[in-house]
């Protein structure tokens, strides 16, 4: 059964780190902490945004659910579906396949026996194929929460990265306020 917005209930750290974004702006214009509450969501809520989430994020905020959904499906760092421990980003634009990107996404989804979009059967892997992330000097490349991981051009570097991700514990991306 789904919950409803009345069940979604933040932690006391990320309600403080909700209302320390709010504070920055002036009455009436609490709106444009959007982005930064949305991620505290996501961390809170498994990685992605269910619809009541995004509802009581527009209850904090005291804006209409739309004005969430559509933050919310326009930015690729938002997931709307549950997602795995770590949400691999490929950057599949020119610079990096040039270097070899559709490779490293051919090669994720043989070893992780997943297609685009779906995540592993342990819950460990999501394959996410994106926009540039920048970084076309060092490419392939691919991203994980915050951090790059530049130059993914061999099957041995893949493997390693890998390995690296199966024993790295995932951590809240906000700071809890004083």
């Amino acid at each position: 059964m789904a919950e409803t917005i009345n069940e979604v209930k933040f932690s006391d750290a990320g309600m403080a780190e909700i209302q320390r974004y709010i504070s920055h702006y002036p009455e009436g214009r609490q709106k444009s902490a959007i982005l930064p509450i949305m991620h505290v969501a996501q961390a809170e809520f498994g990685g992605w945004l269910s619809p009541q989430v995004m509802d009581k994020i527009a209850e904090i905020l005291n804006i209409q659910p739309i004005e969430v959904y559509e933050v919310a499906t326009f930015y690729t760092m938002f997931n709307l579906k549950p997602v795995g421990k770590h949400v691999l980003e490929v950057c599949r634009t020119g610079p990096c396949c040039l270097r070899g990107a559709d490779q490293v996404i051919d090669m994720l989804k043989e070893k992780l026996n997943i297609e685009e979009g779906e995540t592993t059967a342990d819950g460990m892997f999501t394959l996410k194929p994106v926009e540039c992330l920048a970084s076309c000097g060092t490419g392939p490349m691919l991203q994980v929460r915050e951090k790059f991981y530049e130059n993914i051009d061999s099957e041995e570097k893949l493997d390693q990265f890998l390995e690296t991700m199966r024993n790295t514990e995932v951590e809240t991306p906000y700071h809890q306020a004083n």
